[in-house]
């Protein structure tokens, strides 16, 4: 396996061996499918497979400006995937699944489209260095309809930095590519920690209103 050099610091298995074996058997063209899938599923992390891409560049097994190109392609299909999957959800269908989930108002997903109309060439942009929200941002860009070119410009912009960044520690720390993925994991886990923090706030001040609500509703009609 091309990762055997670095068996002995870093044991390869799950996500790590099997983005290993797809860059082994398809190289560059095989991370850019890893880096795709890696859009469409969150959960598959792109600081395991992207340093670990490096290292295989460091190896010779593949060239780091091809490892470069093809994850940003990767990106890009991956992100204009959930960018169709919004424009084909649209606006209208958003609103009537909001209007059916408990403690969320359509109020709220107005809000949340004007924020986006305001700021959504920043948040596509920047979101692509935020863990899951670097794959989500793509949904409601397809659904406020951004211009597509504007849409992949940004997106290509945002994932070349980001898997440059990550290729280029891989390729310079060469069988200590794991300790990116150590580093990143840290700055993942407290972006998580904040949006979890974030979510229970926004629940317990929508619990907190609709319980004040449902009193001042008694009190009148007592009355």
């Amino acid at each position: 396996m091309i990762i055997a050099a670095a068996a002995a610091d870093a044991p390869v298995g799950g996500v790590a061996g099997w983005a290993a074996d797809l860059m082994e058997k398809l190289g560059g063209p095989g991370a850019g499918l890893a880096i795709a899938l890696e859009n469409l599923f969150p959960p598959l992390p792109s600081e395991v497979i992207l340093p670990l891409a490096g290292f295989t560049a460091s190896q010779g097994r593949m060239d780091v400006f091809a490892a470069v190109a093809w994850t940003t392609a990767g990106s890009l299909v991956g992100a204009l995937v959930l960018y169709l999957l919004g424009a084909l959800l649209g606006r209208d269908r958003l609103i009537a699944v909001a209007s059916r989930l408990p403690l969320v108002k359509v109020a709220d997903v107005e809000r949340t489209e004007a924020w986006f109309l305001r700021h959504g060439t920043k948040a596509v942009f920047f979101g692509r260095f935020v863990p899951i929200f670097r794959s989500l941002i793509s949904i409601p860009a397809g659904v406020e309809r951004m211009r597509l070119p504007v849409f992949l410009a940004l997106t290509a912009a945002g994932s070349l930095i980001w898997n440059t960044a990550f290729i280029a520690g891989g390729y310079a720390l060469g069988a200590r590519w794991h300790e990116v993925t150590d580093l990143v994991s840290l700055y993942s886990k407290a972006i998580l920690v904040v949006v979890a923090v974030a979510v229970v706030a926004f629940l317990a001040v929508r619990l907190l209103r609709s319980g004040r609500g449902q009193r001042r509703h008694s009190g009148a009609a007592a009355e």
